[in-house]
């Protein structure tokens, strides 16, 4: 994948934190920021990989979640139909990546080995660390295990040529980021490996971390991969939809070209600031 490689964003949820719940340390400024809930899709002609499946309307209303559009719908208004996807890469297995189980029957799912031992094992008898998993959706992948339908990477691997993921952690034990090959360069999905622009390029963790070191580092190693800021995608940014061209209104932004100059350090939409 390369020049023809086309890459959105799709946002299904959304909801409204306070700027001191998302960095360790607090915020000396604190007020609302709003939190958008991706899945992405990667497309090269008739190919297309899913990266995450997101949450249902069912686990939006555990969650306290605002649902906005069910996946597999959002990626019919792009053409892709979910029961026709052959790849699912899964960044890591949290409630809000890894459910919509029904969705992609025929898909192979990639994840990181590190990813299934983790959840699967000691480190989830803290209440802390399981929080932001769902049952359902770490059993679900047994059963893909069984059915020859899930991949295991260890480190930096490749899926298709031109789409890799690389390991980082930090955010969970088996968290991995996907490296794009593109027209202008490596794009990175970071995920929850940067959850927002602002953690990222200032040094500031987001609090739900297995290990903060690992998420500092991280952000390191994701700017080093991309060469740059402007070829990161954050996990839950609002600012990826003033920086990218709207292709589906309130749903979808292609990503994979250079951001707009005049948003780059502009300040989240004041429309999304509501849950």
């Amino acid at each position: 994948m390369s020049a023809d490689t086309e890459i959105y964003a799709i946002r299904y949820g959304r909801s409204s934190r306070k700027r001191s719940e998302s960095f360790i340390g607090g915020d000396p400024h604190d007020g609302p920021m709003a939190m958008a809930y991706y899945v992405w899709l990667i497309r090269r002609g008739e190919e297309a990989i899913v990266v995450d499946t997101g949450f249902d309307r069912d686990v939006a209303t555990q969650r306290n979640r605002e649902f906005l559009i069910c996946p597999g719908e959002a990626l019919a208004k792009l053409g892709v139909a979910a029961d026709k996807v052959e790849t699912v890469i899964l960044t890591h297995l949290h409630y809000d990546h890894a459910g919509n189980h029904h969705l992609f029957p025929n898909a192979r799912f990639h994840v990181q080995a590190a990813e299934m031992a983790y959840s699967t094992g000691p480190w989830m008898t803290h209440k802390h660390l399981r929080a932001g998993y769902g049952a359902d959706d770490v059993k679900v992948m047994i059963d893909r295990l069984f059915a020859d339908r899930l991949v295991f990477h260890e480190g930096r691997s490749e899926v298709v040529p031109g789409v890799e993921v690389i390991h980082m952690g930090g955010h969970c034990a088996g968290l991995q980021a996907v490296i794009v090959a593109t027209a202008r360069g490596p794009i990175v999905l970071a995920s929850d490996s940067a959850v927002f622009y602002e953690g990222m390029e200032n040094g500031r963790a987001f609090p739900a971390a297995f290990h903060v070191g690992d998420e500092l580092k991280g952000y390191r190693t994701l700017l080093k991969l991309a060469g740059g800021a402007d070829r990161v995608i954050p996990g839950h940014d609002v600012r990826v939809m003033a920086r990218y061209p709207e292709v589906v209104e309130g749903i979808a932004w292609r990503v994979d070209g250079r951001p707009r100059e005049d948003e780059i350090d502009g300040p989240p939409r004041e429309d999304e600031g509501a849950n």
